[in-house]
């Protein structure tokens, strides 16, 4: 049997989900050479979700279900820190951790969704409208409050899971939600998960502004 691809990894206490961009900040010796193997190579590095611990020093747990980041732009300041902005491509699921000597690595695969029926993919398509409906109303419920809303010119993406995961990146949520959306099986649970989400979000939200 094949062995699984190793990949670098960078745990995070964030959940970086596929079609979201990030700004990450390098400053630990370890992630300093990942950065610079990373450029010498693919561009590529994992992201996973730190459960527990810091993401300074190591002696953390970690999730094994995370998304694979591609290098966009990579600035590197005297100091020898960086500046990356990395976009999330695809899932994948850690088979196995390697060693964290120079830094933290692991047996990985792709993790696809699994298979919808026809059903399913009319019904998520019914539900999208509604959904991208529900996020515009948070967003706009929350520039009540002075937060910004997405970039200007955000178009819808035509294919219904890139929408969703695009929505999700979009929404307001805090790491757990993220990870929730990350391992659901496929494209109609997380239009599910991702409408309940943003419900609460905007229940939360209408109660702070009428509490001024």
């Amino acid at each position: 049997m094949d062995e699984a691809p190793t990949m670098a990894m960078f745990p995070l206490g964030m959940v970086l989900l596929p079609t979201m961009v990030v700004p990450i900040h390098v400053f630990e010796p370890r992630y300093r050479e990942m950065t610079k193997d990373c450029l010498d190579g693919g561009r590529e590095f994992g992201v996973v979700l730190i459960e527990r611990g810091s993401e300074v020093g190591g002696g953390d747990t970690r999730t094994h279900a995370g998304t694979v980041a591609t290098i966009i732009d990579a600035q590197e300041f005297p100091d020898g820190r960086w500046s990356l902005l990395a976009g999330g491509t695809r899932r994948i699921q850690v088979s196995r951790w390697l060693t964290d000597d120079p830094y933290p690595r692991a047996e990985v695969q792709d993790w696809p969704d699994a298979g919808q029926s026809h059903r399913d993919d009319e019904e998520v398509a019914a539900q999208l409208s509604l959904l991208a409906g529900a996020w515009r109303r948070v967003l706009a419920l929350q520039s009540e409050l002075g937060t910004p809303g997405p970039p200007a010119g955000f178009e819808m993406p035509d294919d219904p899971a890139t929408a969703v995961w695009k929505l999700a990146a979009l929404s307001p949520m805090g790491p757990l939600d993220r990870q929730k959306l990350l391992v659901a099986e496929n494209t109609a649970q997380r239009v599910g998960l991702l409408a309940e989400i943003l419900a609460d979000a905007e229940e939360i939200i209408r109660a702070r502004i009428e509490m001024g």
